[in-house]
């Protein structure tokens, strides 16, 4: 097994950070220890990106230094010194620190800045063969024809070769978005090597940078704005506002970044009515140049504004060296802006073929399943089998980020519910680009007569009358779940903002359960550091009878297999086997009766307590024969009460992941959010929601 591999560009301006940032996710989730390392980075002053960037999604806590061997100045001090080999040594040493402690180790070269480029590339590949390292050339497309491509390519990859060098794998990043098919048909017809190719198109986002960048790079103060997302909005336009503002006005675009003198109040109030007018683009933000303050009387209007929503930044620079400063500032794929991750993702794993990756630096797979593998897991297998889900709160903030990140990594077809203006709004404050997702409001559906009409005739034997039929259709809860019911949507996932019994009720009436099923319940899949277990029914059943817990586990083991977790089911009470009498041990001892007898293929185990279920030693002693004792996958909870305090003293004393609640026993699938939920909390259930929507029928006929 291969133990590390080096990427490395050929270029400045490659992109390099995307294709890090792809492989450290595939490797993540594969890979129990997996390390990361820099030999060079610019400066110990400026934190480098791309370490930051690793950092947060391998969820590490070790020193920053760690990370890498050396700045730029350092080596260029001792190459001047004519001790070139002592860089080596230093780096290599400081990798081997690292390799010490992981299974392997992703290397990411220099950036082809500050040092010249032959010094670079001799680096490269000394140190990259040193390790035995196979290398992942990165190449930019931007601006290149196909032939003036293949040529660089052809000419490095050489290089390398003749190096000794191991090729992994080449990807050609930044290739402009109409001309991928092309260049990708022609390179790969040139293409004579078994090393695989990949072609990945420009992503303008990434090469933006975000109004929170520019004010940190500039040195800039924010006195006004929101202080959330909101800073993490690209800037796709700089202007300089020097004009009248009848004629400023007519160059505003969208994602603009206004620079004027802190002084200009008619263009700051041009702005500010310009942000919440539909007639004109979204700006960016405003920066006030110059270090003047703003008047008294322009402070107290936007204090008045409860909604402020646009950015203001002041800097001290004049106006001229502010846009030069500006234009000199660079887009980066940082930790805290989900959208360029979730669009970096995206790309990566659409143009780029993951296993053939796999295959040439031969990774194994763990026998563990960690939380971050089993959630990768559910966004791969959404991804496979892409489904339509609806989400009724489209003006919930987190909605629509959640959308954004599903859309831009492919996991799902969005439906938002909502008034179309309110929804846009949002979207247009946020920043985010939710152009391909559908928006629909019931009022003014085309399915809205249709989707009353058919509620009507499913209750009118409860008493609803036909206009409260038609109020009731209104409820986006009620209509998103007709979309489910009717084939519009695969599946519906709500409560961000909605009670749990708002978000199931309309599910209960008239989606209804499976046949054979008696009752609707819910499971955690709760993430342990080397296991996911199954929680069931901690979220919605309070006191079920022996029917509904046999119902209830059966349900949950047909979940855990859903989702790849063997089912051994254990019916828990504070008594294991004979050894406890009382009202509460019979219930469980009938219900597991019940359920062996509905399905004997099943392994199913109970009365027994959650240590003998979990733990092997205590299981011998308690349970010696047991199929299930020791070793159980899926804990079914004799009431709410336990349920519900055992998945959070869990969650909170064992540090686990909790996903869910999962709705199960529905004919098809809608799950409730918790109201504290969090964006990856809704991209999960989303996921979740459409494997259920692909799965279903299949599991439903067993």
């Amino acid at each position: 097994m291969a133990e590390n591999l080096y990427i490395a560009t050929i270029e400045p301006g490659s992109g390099k950070s995307l294709v890090v940032l792809g492989i450290i996710e595939l490797l993540s989730k594969r890979i129990q220890k997996l390390g990361f390392f820099r030999p060079i980075i610019r400066s110990h002053t400026t934190p480098d990106r791309d370490i930051q960037l690793v950092r947060s999604r391998l969820h590490q806590a070790l020193p920053y230094e760690s990370y890498y061997a050396l700045t730029h100045e350092e080596a260029q001090n001792l190459i001047g010194e004519g001790r070139y080999d002592e860089v080596i040594k230093q780096v290599i040493e400081k990798y081997k620190a690292v390799e010490q402690d992981c299974d392997f180790v992703v290397c990411e070269g220099t950036d082809f800045t500050d040092i010249a480029s032959a010094f670079e590339f001799d680096f490269n590949v000394r140190f990259a063969n040193h390790l035995g390292c196979p290398i992942l050339i990165v190449a930019s497309g931007s601006g290149k024809t196909p032939n003036q491509l293949m040529s660089a390519l052809l000419a490095e990859r050489e290089a390398f070769i003749e190096e000794g060098c191991a090729i992994a794998a080449t990807v050609v990043n930044r290739v402009d978005n109409h001309n991928v098919p092309g260049i990708m048909e022609q390179l790969t017809t040139l293409w004579k090597f078994p090393d695989p190719l990949f072609v990945i198109p420009e992503e303008p986002i990434l090469a933006k940078p975000t109004v929170a960048e520019i004010a940190q790079k500039l040195g800039g103060q924010q006195i006004y704005g929101p202080s959330d997302d909101r800073l993490n909005r690209e800037v796709f336009d700089l202007r300089v506002a020097a004009m009248q503002v009848p004629n400023f006005l007519k160059y505003l675009k969208e994602g603009s970044l206004i620079i004027t003198p802190g002084d200009r109040a008619d263009i700051i109030l041009a702005c500010a009515v310009a942000a919440t007018s539909e007639n004109y683009p979204n700006i960016a933000g405003i920066i006030l140049s110059g270090g003047l303050e703003l008047p008294a009387t322009i402070q107290s209007l936007i204090d008045g504004c409860p909604h402020w929503a646009v950015p203001m930044i002041t800097v001290k620079t004049d106006t001229y060296e502010t846009a030069m400063n500006v234009d000199r500032v660079h887009g980066a794929i940082t930790p805290d802006n989900d959208r360029k991750i979730a669009s970096a993702l995206g790309l990566f794993e659409t143009h780029v073929n993951l296993g053939q990756i796999e295959e040439r630096i031969q990774v194994s797979r763990p026998s563990r399943m960690t939380p971050i593998m089993f959630e990768y897991q559910l966004i791969q297998r959404a991804k496979a089998n892409r489904q339509h889900i609806v989400l009724p709160e489209g003006r919930e903030d987190r909605i629509l980020q959640a959308a954004e990140i599903l859309w831009r990594r492919g996991v799902a077809d969005i439906t938002l519910l909502g008034s179309e203006a309110e929804i846009r709004g949002r979207i247009a404050a946020l920043g985010l680009n939710l152009s391909q997702v559908q928006i629909i409001d019931p009022a003014r559906s085309p399915w809205y007569e249709d989707y009353a009409e058919t509620y009507f005739n499913l209750r009118k034997h409860k008493g609803i009358a036909k206009d409260g039929a038609y109020d009731v259709m209104l409820d986006v809860s009620y209509f998103g779940t007709m979309m489910v019911y009717k084939g519009h949507a695969d599946g519906m996932v709500s409560g961000a903002v909605h009670t749990t019994g708002h978000t199931i009720r309309p599910a209960l009436e008239f989606i209804r359960t499976i046949p054979g099923t008696s009752i609707v319940s819910s499971v955690f899949l709760m993430g342990l550091e080397d296991r996911i277990l199954v929680y069931g029914d901690c979220a919605v059943n309070p006191n079920p009878n022996p029917q509904q817990l046999a119902d209830i586990a059966i349900s949950s083991a047909l979940t855990a297999q859903m989702f790849g977790i063997e089912p051994r089911v254990a019916m828990l009470s504070y008594s294991t086997g004979e050894s406890g009498q009382g009202e509460d041990v019979e219930k469980v001892k009938q219900a597991t009766i019940i359920a062996r007898q509905l399905r004997p293929d099943l392994k199913i185990e109970g009365p027994i307590q959650y240590d003998a279920a979990i733990d092997e030693s205590v299981a011998k002693t308690k349970l010696p024969d047991s199929q299930v004792a020791g070793r159980a996958t899926v804990f079914i909870f004799p009431d709410l009460n336990t349920g519900n305090n055992t998945y959070k003293a869990v969650q909170r004393s064992a540090n686990a992941v909790a996903i869910g609640p999962i709705l199960q026993g529905l004919k098809k699938p809608v799950n409730d959010l918790s109201r504290g939920c969090t964006v990856t909390d809704i991209v999960n259930t989303v996921a979740i929601t459409a494997i259920q929507a692909n799965l279903g029928t299949h599991f439903h006929s067993h």
